[in-house]
């Protein structure tokens, strides 16, 4: 009786589409259903109902929380489906509470418990206590409970911990690897993470993009574009996404403008679309290579476009000198786009860098707390710093400096050092240059705008003065560096480099168009 009656309810519309629905209020009509059929004593239907208000991207969790409240005996798929809710909101270590519910009722966990429990635990300690239910239970052999162990012994900074449950693990597959190379790159620990990733005895497209991330995260990007290279050559690309998001902020960082183009020539011959990561990154590829016409393309073709992929290409328009547009493109965001971010105002404040602009700068700047609730982080004030500065309104800038809930930074002290010597206020630029000098002591690049401030008024002494105070200091000067694409390979290049293996080819080139320019200049 009780089959027929599933079997009959399972074949009714408002049942299968349980699964397709997009909101909350279909939500409600299938759950309002279930109820008016009496089907709410078969677990089969709240469990599914539960699972999709807790765990789906359509889902709602306060809903879900509402049905999981009122079970009266919930099964271990229920708690399993509330704790990997919690551990996607803001208060992921509520679903502990779920856990101790468990204990208490005696409903069994199992496989599929920790691994979600894991990820709930935002402290040592509490990640801990459950390591230690975990071995007293005997999950500890378990692929997928250990590789979440080890994500997340890394998150709360304790690598070694995380290298000792990996080490004791007598069973290791690519994925509990995987995640000791992620949290070592996490942890800025490049250099154990490519030791492991060297080591590992078999990899997949998931492994090489936690190598090539990790790179990326901790700003080698040559090396995460010459691991993208090896692993073109060793094995099958399999169109991961994460991988070529990665690749392309490497390329767009250095300027490896025709690996990028190759990485989009893929996305486009095996018609992976431009969904909101990837075709967010090859906005951000294009604008910071210069083609931001290539930019504004992929824009125009993706489907949905989020608020990231919006301020990507406005703050492209921006870097690229498209001011107007850049701004013509936020008004149009504004009246049918989502609502901006404090990136989004980040992207438009540095679009008005005109003098042209300062009116509507202000004008902007104004809006995002009073119209968009959003209060000015430092970066807002340091482009309003530095476009007043550089607009010779200085005073202006001291005031912004001086009213500004934050102390300011070496950023915003050096634009507005920088504003000082363009417009001759020599006497307020020393101070703000002294200021500069004790906060960043070891930035060399600040001594040497003083002392080239000094040597255009001809004040010698002061000249003197700062060198010794870089050398006392140990402020060595950091080596201005430049990068060059050939036939795919970028090269890294420093003043006087003899690292590169062609340094000599390259010598002897430079010297022939020393030659060669002298001779024309005095001929």
């Amino acid at each position: 009786m009780n089959r027929n009656i599933i079997s009959s309810f399972s074949d009714r519309p408002y049942l299968r589409f349980l699964e397709g629905c997009s909101s909350l209020d279909q939500l409600k009509q299938i759950h309002a259903q279930i109820i008016t059929f009496g089907l709410t004593r078969f677990t089969y239907f709240t469990s599914r109902l539960l699972a999709k208000s807790a765990i789906s991207e359509n889902g709602d969790f306060d809903y879900a929380r509402t049905i999981f409240d009122q079970t009266e005996t919930p099964t271990s798929f229920d708690c399993n489906s509330m704790i990997m809710g919690y551990s996607k909101t803001p208060n992921p270590e509520r679903g502990l509470s779920v856990y101790a519910r468990m204990q208490i009722e005696g409903i069994e966990a199992n496989t599929h418990t920790f691994p979600a429990l894991v990820k709930t635990c935002v402290c040592f300690s509490s990640l801990s206590l459950v390591h230690g239910h975990i071995m007293k239970l005997g999950y500890d052999c378990d692929f997928y409970v250990i590789s979440s162990i080890i994500s997340m012994y890394s998150k709360c900074g304790r690598t070694e911990l995380a290298r000792q449950v990996f080490e004791e693990s007598p069973m290791k597959n690519v994925p509990c690897w995987t995640s000791l190379i992620s949290g070592y790159c996490f942890n800025g620990l490049i250099d154990q993470a490519c030791e492991i990733f060297e080591a590992m005895p078999e990899r997949n497209d998931v492994s090489y993009s936690a190598m090539i991330s990790g790179y990326v995260q901790n700003d080698q990007f040559n090396e995460a574009i010459r691991l993208f290279r090896d692993l073109k050559i060793c094995t099958d690309l399999r169109s991961n996404p994460s991988i070529l998001v990665s690749v392309l902020n490497a390329c767009g960082s250095v300027g490896a403008f025709e690996e990028g183009k190759w990485v989009h020539s893929y996305i486009n011959e095996n018609l992976l679309g431009y969904d909101l990561k990837l075709g967010t990154a090859l906005i951000d590829f294009h604008a910071k290579c210069g083609f931001i016409k290539h930019a504004l393309e992929i824009f125009s073709a993706m489907n949905c476009k989020d608020i990231t992929a919006w301020s990507s290409v406005i703050m492209g328009l921006a870097i690229n000198g498209e001011n107007e547009l850049a701004l013509r493109l936020f008004n149009e965001m504004e009246r049918s786009g989502p609502n901006p971010n404090a990136v989004t105002f980040i992207g438009v404040l540095t679009a008005c860098n005109h003098t042209t602009l300062i009116n509507e700068a202000w004008r902007l700047f104004g809006c995002m707390a009073k119209v968009y609730g959003i209060f000015p982080l430092i970066e807002h004030y340091g482009c309003m710093v530095d476009l007043l500065a550089r607009a010779g309104k200085i005073k202006e800038a001291k005031m912004m400096i001086s009213t500004m809930p934050m102390e300011p930074d070496g950023i915003i002290l050096g634009s507005m050092l920088n504003g000082c010597m363009m417009h001759g206020y020599a006497e307020l630029a020393e101070r703000v240059g002294k200021l500069l000098i004790q906060l960043e002591p070891q930035h060399s690049g600040r001594y040497v705008i003083m002392a080239n401030m000094y040597a255009n008024i001809g004040w010698w002494e002061g000249v003197v003065s700062v060198r010794n105070l870089m050398k006392e200091t140990g402020a060595g000067a950091v080596p201005a560096w430049s990068f060059v694409e050939v036939n795919g390979v970028v090269h890294k290049f420093v003043a006087n480099d003899k690292s590169h293996p062609q340094w000599r080819d390259i010598d002897i080139v430079l010297n022939k168009l020393k030659r060669t320019s002298l001779s024309s200049l005095f001929n």
